[in-house]
């Protein structure tokens, strides 16, 4: 037997042993219970613009048309008047993003409308009142400001749930869910 039909029977055989390997792991899959996907297959990355899916940004104009569709000849659904407003970006097409605002209304914008500067918009407490930014991280820590539903501030950065945030001259401290702007893995 030459040394290629060796070579091309044992590459065979080890497709072979591989395919059987991965039926057998399907077969076992409903008595192992859920199947979760590596980290690596749950990662995503926008096809146009290399970047992680989904990640938070702002817009750059205080006039944003968000359309039905990725293009102008889609119809605009809604125009934010509000520049540094954190949206999330949830998918991509050519130049154009399919964003998410705080009330989860979706809508594509042009990537040019948007810019990566992090910020963050005040949540309204259960009562619908302010929040109170903190002095460091810790409910304990004083008042610094009183923060009205729907302020915007500049995030700096994240440490055990709590988030730093600026608000004019005024900079402390916010617990992670009581703004928007970030998602629950970025604030530890």
């Amino acid at each position: 037997m030459s040394r290629v039909r060796v070579a091309a029977a044992l590459a065979c055989r080890a497709a072979a042993g591989v395919l059987v390997a991965l039926c057998l792991l399907l077969a076992a899959a409903p008595l192992a219970g859920t199947l979760v996907a590596p980290a690596w297959a749950q990662a995503s990355v926008g096809s146009a613009s290399g970047l992680p899916l989904p990640r938070f940004v702002s817009l750059r104009s205080d006039q944003v048309n968000l359309r039905a569709g990725p293009g102008l000849q889609y119809p605009i659904e809604w125009v934010y008047r509000r520049a540094d407003l954190p949206v999330e970006v949830i998918d991509e097409f050519d130049n154009w993003r399919k964003l998410r605002d705080w009330e989860g209304t979706e809508g594509w914008v042009h990537s040019s409308m948007i810019q990566a500067k992090r910020t963050a918009q005040v949540l309204a407490t259960s009562d619908g009142g302010p929040r109170t930014l903190r002095r460091a991280p810790g409910d304990d820590s004083p008042a610094v400001a009183t923060l009205q539903p729907n302020a915007i501030g500049n995030l700096l950065g994240c440490h055990k749930g709590w988030c730093q945030l600026a608000f004019g001259s005024f900079e402390g401290w916010l617990k992670r869910d009581e703004f928007f702007g970030i998602h629950a893995n970025e604030a530890d």
